[in-house]
């Protein structure tokens, strides 16, 4: 006897179960965590982790019912398709026909709409929840873009230096700003550009927003609020193109504790008594003498350099 021919459907289960091995010892090098970010950064603050436990969710459903769709397109392809051994097709060789099966129609149709209705819910409220703003935050940040940099002024009564100017740090092409703010405090950021629009945007956030030169005139929220869990330092990014160094207009956000952060902003508001000027944010830092955190300058990126003798054609 001759050996039997391996069916079409037996090829296809094969690749379905090469496909399933290969994604399975993919995953093997990726903790649960991360593979349920799938792909999102770690975030830094409770909205970042509201925001990334919908999109976790909401993803799990989309497999959940293309799971169900692939399984009910295999399973249609496979018993249900036309037999080879028929030499004249007749009624027999084709499935069940009916015209009407109601419990079905209703499931096609109630089903999608609570899916919808339970995302939709979920959604406003994570929304909700992200864009809430306590009336009193503990600091209050004017962040302000421009071509093709930022400057961050502390609008806090501590943060008043004694000419009655505010504390400020303003990047320029050959220092990276830093964006120092305190862990567990609530913090409210008002965006205002002075040329076009930009957008801040932090990815460890999970949260970004357009800055318009006059967000009143264009009917938009030009402020937001979070609060950052941890220390650490994280970079900061243009997410709207914005001219021809867009891709360069990085930032650096620097999270301390409390009592850092309120170190650093006295000695913010006090002199240097070798430039006779207030301390920049780098002086202040190098000042505070706390390892790492302190480090005066961005650790997350670089500063553009504007030398074009430095640079070289690409091959």
């Amino acid at each position: 006897m001759g050996k039997p021919a391996r069916t079409h459907g037996g090829k296809r289960v094969g690749r379905v179960a090469a496909l399933a091995v290969l994604v399975a010892l993919t995953a093997t090098g990726c903790s649960g965590d991360e593979i349920l970010r799938f792909g999102w950064p770690v975030g830094v603050t409770p909205q970042a982790d509201e925001m990334r436990n919908l999109w976790t969710w909401t993803v799990i459903a989309a497999l959940v019912v293309g799971v169900i769709v692939w399984a009910l397109i295999f399973w249609t392809a496979t018993f249900h398709r036309k037999k080879k051994n028929s030499a004249v097709e007749g009624p027999e060789d084709l499935p069940r026909q009916f015209q009407y099966n109601i419990p079905l129609e209703i499931f096609t149709v109630v089903v999608p709409t609570i899916m919808v209705c339970v995302l939709f819910f979920f959604t406003a409220t994570t929304e909700s929840d992200v864009l809430d703003k306590k009336p009193n935050p503990d600091v209050t940040v004017d962040v302000v873009a421009f071509q093709w940099n930022w400057e961050f002024k502390y609008d806090d009564a501590n943060a008043k230096r004694p000419d009655g100017s505010q504390v400020s740090t303003v990047g320029s092409s050959g220092e990276i700003p830093l964006l120092v703010l305190p862990t567990n405090k609530t913090i409210e950021y008002r965006l205002r550009s002075t040329d076009v629009i930009h957008s801040f945007w932090v990815p460890e956030f999970h949260f970004k927003r357009d800055v318009f030169p006059d967000p009143e005139k264009n009917n938009q929220d030009s402020s937001f609020q979070n609060s950052i869990d941890r220390e650490g330092s994280f970079v900061g990014r243009c997410a709207e193109l914005c001219g021809t160094y867009h891709s360069v207009m990085n930032f650096e956000v620097r999270a301390l504790s409390p009592d850092k952060y309120d170190q650093y902003i006295k000695l913010r508001t006090e002199t240097n008594p070798k430039t006779g000027q207030p301390n920049t944010a780098s002086e202040a830092l190098a000042a505070m003498n706390c390892g790492e955190l302190c480090t005066p300058h961005a650790v997350t990126t670089q500063p553009f350099n504007t030398d074009r003798t430095a640079r070289t054609a690409s091959n």
